[in-house]
């Protein structure tokens, strides 16, 4: 059985406790700042450079609390970590995507990431996909998280 794989993430919540969600380019739905650490790389050092890499927000390391390990699918479990966005990181519209994937149909590189928003707890099934939003509602309440952080 090969190694389940390991994506780290922020949930990174404005001051109302809406999230932020980036859309995938290419696709219908939106996801939290994520992905696969580099050989090595510390869980938390992965979530912030997918963060800057994916919105262009940068966060100090203090900022986050590590929310820990969740299964995400079959194949896939999300170390999470969690930060309040601060009043300068509130304006989207300066969100920009520097990470880069070949488009499925011609090859052309294009941003992992090309728009963003803050998303009421209640609106994240809307967007997100089946296995963001069963995580939400079942294991990590982003209505405690705002409670808590």
């Amino acid at each position: 059985m090969s190694p389940r794989v390991v994506s780290c993430g922020i949930v990174l919540l404005d001051p109302a406790g809406r999230v932020l969600l980036a859309h995938a380019t290419d696709t219908s739905h939106w996801d939290i700042p994520k992905g696969h650490g580099e050989e090595g790389e510390a869980p938390h050092v992965t979530a912030l450079r997918e963060m800057i890499e994916e919105t262009g927000i940068a966060l100090k390391p203090e900022r986050l609390k590590d929310l820990g390990l969740f299964v995400y699918r079959r194949d896939k479990d999300l170390h999470l970590f969690a930060a309040r966005a601060t009043a300068d990181e509130l304006d989207l519209g300066s969100c920009t995507c520097t990470s880069l994937f070949p488009r499925r149909s011609d090859g052309t590189l294009i941003p992992e990431m090309d728009a963003y928003r803050w998303t009421a707890p209640d609106e994240v099934e809307k967007y997100a996909s089946r296995s963001l939003a069963r995580l939400f509602q079942t294991t990590l309440s982003l209505t405690e998280l705002h409670r808590s952080l």
